[in-house]
């Protein structure tokens, strides 16, 4: 069967994407990538791949959900992973009723992706923590959906989050993503 061991990586960064797919061939998937959405379509006329990772952010203000609804449309039993710098919970509900099986925030390495596909269910035995979200993080989230909406414009950020220029650098600054 094609896509037992076939793996689409959707990803714009080229360097990251070259890491995955080695990584990935390394555990003898046969890995396709794509860049963009409308490489993912054509990709999908002569492919059907069984796996799927998809970056949440793509160039041009593309967003990894219109891939993942694609490769769902397109295979409704595809296991596809949604990785992101920019993790939010209203991404990570939307990828999965979109069809995801997972959302991993990067960095994730390969064994985070694969074990992902291999974590399908859901877990009913997940502790509930009476711990609320803080507001730091509350405020980290929001800065980082308006920074995305922004096209990461600093200055077009800070004046939607009604807040000067400086101010929105120096709270990047502390909390830097590694």
């Amino acid at each position: 069967m094609e896509n037992e061991r076939l793996l689409l990586i959707i990803e714009d960064d080229a360097a990251f994407a070259r890491t995955l797919v080695r990584s990935f061939e390394r555990r003898e998937y046969r890995v396709l990538h794509a860049a963009s959405l409308d490489e993912v379509a054509t990709l999908l006329e002569q492919h059907s791949p069984g796996y799927a990772v998809v970056d949440l952010k793509l160039n041009g203000n593309t967003s990894g959900l219109a891939c993942v609804q694609m490769l769902h449309q397109h295979n409704p039993d595809m296991l596809i992973v949604v990785l992101t710098g920019f993790a939010s919970i209203n991404t990570a509900v939307e990828a999965i009723k979109l069809g995801a099986c997972q959302y991993l925030a990067k960095p994730s390495n390969t064994d985070d992706i694969e074990a992902a596909f291999g974590h399908v269910a859901g877990n009913a035995d997940v502790e509930v923590t009476n711990r609320s979200t803080s507001i730091k993080t509350l405020e980290w989230e929001r800065i980082h959906a308006v920074l995305a909406e922004t096209d990461f414009n600093i200055s077009e950020a800070a004046r939607r989050l009604g807040m000067h220029r400086r101010t929105l650098a120096r709270k990047l600054e502390k909390q830097r993503i590694k």
